[in-house]
């Protein structure tokens, strides 16, 4: 077996300018296994959206979902208010400082590129939104689970 060689490379994103280190690895899983995990991660109703959404519903709001009218597919809509709510995983959507937010150390050139294109698509389609005049509000992940969110969610909605 081969030592395994270091790497330095320096990969230059848009909002990250670091110098990764990484080890050239193989993937802990199988291709099988992989495989099935990845078709396991869900792109609608996930959890934090779920949560989200509750908090919507239990306070009055009455919302529609994904609506393909509007640039990005919004995950919640609120069309009484103008306002468009996008629930974003922080690893898919590159949240910067994020501890959910990790490069992996295998292919990490290419989910660099995926992440970095999820980012420019979502700085896109809020100019679009807010150009034609809708509100447009931005939950992490890694925020839900504090109290002040749903607060602050409630506040930006009535401004």
């Amino acid at each position: 077996m081969k030592p395994i060689e270091m790497y330095i490379i320096h990969i230059k994103c848009i909002h990250l300018n670091i110098l990764f280190y990484f080890c050239n690895m193989v993937d802990v899983h199988d291709k099988k296994t992989r495989s099935y995990n990845m078709s396991r991660i869900k792109g609608k109703d996930t959890k934090p959206e779920m949560l989200v959404r509750k908090f919507l519903f239990a306070n009055g709001f009455r919302y529609r979902l994904y609506d393909k009218k509007l640039p990005g597919k919004p995950d919640i809509v609120l069309p009484k208010y103008k306002t468009a709510i996008f629930v974003n995983g922080c690893f898919w959507h590159g949240h910067k400082n994020c501890k959910k937010f990790v490069v992996p150390k295998t292919r990490s050139e290419f989910w660099l590129n995926k992440i970095n294109t999820n980012i420019l698509n979502d700085k896109k389609n809020i100019i679009t939104l807010k150009n034609a005049n809708w509100k447009v509000i931005i939950i992490w992940e890694c925020q839900i689970n504090k109290t002040n969110t749903f607060k602050d969610i409630l506040n930006q909605i009535e401004k």
